[in-house]
């Protein structure tokens, strides 16, 4: 595994004992569900400018940011411990290409538009269109991470968005337990 990867997760081991970042403590459960599937939504990330909306304790953005070091990460939560765990992070990596922001994504004023947005377990897609949608690019993207196919709240998109669902292959986790929602203004 890569350095990096491993110090990420050592320092979110030390940091879990006296914050409640994830839920997840075990270290093999934490390269699948955090590393990994970080990871497996790469092929979908377009651009330079990538938004990172709820990163909690910073995933997916920590790990993507760390294999793609050209394109600039903002990862943005309101919790203020799991955003001081972020910086603290980037800080020991020399992750220069990750701004930490403390912040409801709604009131999150960069003052440009991103290539690509993300979000991983935050809210219905419905939802993630409201408090983010203003934040893509014309021609970016808002990946949505989401467990099982999202049927039903693919049905209550707005009709300016268009979607395309891709399956996720996450070894360690359940075939069809993962896909990505790729969601773009329609012109």
């Amino acid at each position: 595994m890569n350095a990096k990867f491993t110090t990420l997760l050592d320092e979110l081991e030390r940091w879990n004992r006296k914050f409640n970042l994830t839920a997840i403590r075990d270290r093999d459960e934490m390269v699948t569900a955090h590393l990994v599937d970080s990871l497996a939504v790469r092929p979908y990330v377009k651009g330079t400018r990538i938004l990172d909306v709820g990163t909690g304790a910073g995933f997916p953005g920590l790990p993507l940011a760390i294999v793609e070091p050209d394109r600039q990460f903002d990862l943005v939560d309101s919790n203020n411990k799991k955003i001081q765990f972020v910086q603290h992070v980037a800080g020991v990596l020399g992750l220069d290409n990750v701004t930490a922001v403390k912040a409801r994504t709604e009131d999150y004023a960069p003052g440009y538009r991103f290539d690509t947005v993300i979000a991983r377990a935050v809210a219905t897609l419905r939802g993630l269109l409201d408090i983010a949608g203003h934040h893509v690019g014309e021609d970016g993207v808002f990946v949505a991470l989401k467990g099982r196919y999202p049927g039903e709240e693919l049905q209550s998109l707005p009709d300016d968005w268009g979607y395309d669902v891709a399956e996720l292959t996450v070894p360690g986790l359940d075939s069809g337990s993962r896909h990505a929602v790729l969601l773009r203004r329609r012109m």
